[in-house]
């Protein structure tokens, strides 16, 4: 039943069968005769189908709910017996916001250090996204915001609490300010991170209500580009202090206070609502309370 569970899993979250088979490993017949017996089992159609997937009947929309819990709980059952086998052991997948990478390699090196035998897949994400592979079961955690958009119900860790600084070129003519009004960016050209990203709307929200249009001739999901683009010339970037100070480092860069970044929004370690949760997040959730 629970390959079958599985499969179904794949189907709903890729939308396709061609593309659920091989995200699970299985021929496109194997897991269309999975998903068959499924719903022989439940007496129930679970998926509209035709030559193609067609979505998720009503009746499938609510086996989806048990089929995660199922799923998740079986997975939880696995990674506790492993636990009390060999210690904590496995693999944890994180997905992180792009800003907070840095805090990503703090806490995987530390937890990496006390548990050896633990392996980590780190992702970068937007928000929305982290939110959706929890749900999924796609990743174990995630480092995302923590109050400025509604997050569910999940475990949460507060790390740090976000303070903006503007990354500018050594030549550009604000390098030389010790600090910088946001209403002094009208007019520069600006790269930013992409309209997906929460960072970018709550950069636009501060901008507008400095009298400033929120505009970016240059937009991407990564930071790297962002201060690529800064090296380049001409650009000016606003970053988080941390990942800015990262970036900039060796560079010939200048990281300028934004005048009125008092701390900002929280950012921390999240992960699904569970009581108790497996022995390796349960110790993950633990270490991030340490660092902070």
């Amino acid at each position: 039943m629970i390959d079958k569970l599985e499969m179904f899993l794949a189907v709903a979250k890729e939308g396709h069968f061609g593309r659920a088979a091989a995200t699970i490993g299985v021929t496109q017949p194997t897991l269309s005769a999975g998903i068959k017996q499924l719903e022989e089992s439940l007496g129930v159609l679970l998926i509209f189908r035709g030559s193609r997937y067609g979505g998720l009947t009503p009746e499938g929309q609510q086996a989806l709910v048990w089929a995660r819990r199922i799923v998740g709980d079986t997975r939880q059952l696995r990674d506790e017996m492993r636990a009390v086998r060999h210690g904590l052991s496995g693999r944890l997948r994180i997905a992180v916001i792009p800003t907070a990478l840095t805090w990503a390699a703090r806490i995987s090196a530390r937890f990496g250090a006390a548990h050896p035998n633990v392996g980590f897949t780190i992702l970068s994400r937007t928000s929305a996204e982290i939110l959706q592979m929890i749900d999924d079961l796609e990743v174990d955690a995630g480092i995302s915001y923590l109050d400025n958009e509604p997050l569910g119900r999940v475990s949460s860790v507060p790390l740090y609490d976000e303070r903006y600084l503007l990354v500018a070129h050594q030549d550009h003519p604000l390098a030389a300010q010790a600090q910088v009004a946001w209403s002094d960016l009208d007019g520069q050209r600006l790269c930013l991170l992409s309209q997906d990203m929460q960072n970018r709307r709550i950069i636009n929200r501060t901008l507008t209500a400095a009298g400033v249009v929120p505009q970016a001739t240059v937009e991407s999901n990564s930071t790297v580009v962002l201060v690529s683009h800064v090296m380049a010339g001409g650009w000016l970037t606003i970053l988080p202090e941390d990942i800015a100070g990262f970036l900039a480092q060796g560079k010939p860069l200048r990281l300028i206070a934004l005048e009125g970044s008092a701390p900002g929004h929280a950012v921390g370690l999240i992960a699904p609502w569970r009581e108790p949760h497996t022995p390796v997040l349960e110790a993950l959730l633990s270490e991030a309370r340490r660092m902070v």
